[in-house]
């Protein structure tokens, strides 16, 4: 009985200095263009030593953060979605150059009404993130934009 609690104990204390790494937080926006259009803004806040990569990453390279909206029938997707100016760089990691993102990035996705407004669209923005010695496994979050 003694080892059965020395084993819970040093698995609690174990447990208690694991740490889950979310380098990487989202919010979102709207902003309105016209009357007919909107754009959706996804900002990425980065943690400091982290890189997010961008939506056009070369084949055999890491994952590209990518974009889902859920159809809606209020509005239509103009155009792909667009991204910031990021870093350019030959990584020695992947061997290839690769356009990655720290700090903060913006992503906006524009769209046409069809609908009245208010209503949401929900989103989701899959995505890699490495820092100089190790890459987490891509991670989904889900977005959720409110049109007013």
């Amino acid at each position: 009985m003694k080892k059965i609690i020395t084993f819970l104990i040093f698995i609690a204390a174990f447990a208690s200095h694991a740490q889950v790494l979310k380098p990487v937080k989202w919010t979102t926006s709207v902003n309105k263009i016209s009357d007919t259009e909107y754009e959706l803004v996804a900002t990425a806040t980065i943690d400091k030593g982290w890189h997010l990569y961008s939506q056009t990453v070369p084949e055999d390279g890491p994952i590209a953060t990518s974009f889902t909206f859920e159809g809606n029938t209020n509005y239509l997707k103009k155009g792909n979605t667009s991204e910031d100016k990021g870093h350019t760089v030959q990584d020695p990691v992947f061997d290839m150059e690769i356009t990655y993102f720290d700090k903060k990035a913006n992503f906006k996705q524009r769209i046409k009404l069809k609908g009245k407004v208010p209503f949401v669209v929900k989103g989701t923005v899959e995505f890699m993130v490495c820092d100089d010695s190790r890459c987490l496994p891509p991670t989904e979050v889900d977005l959720v934009f409110n049109v007013k």
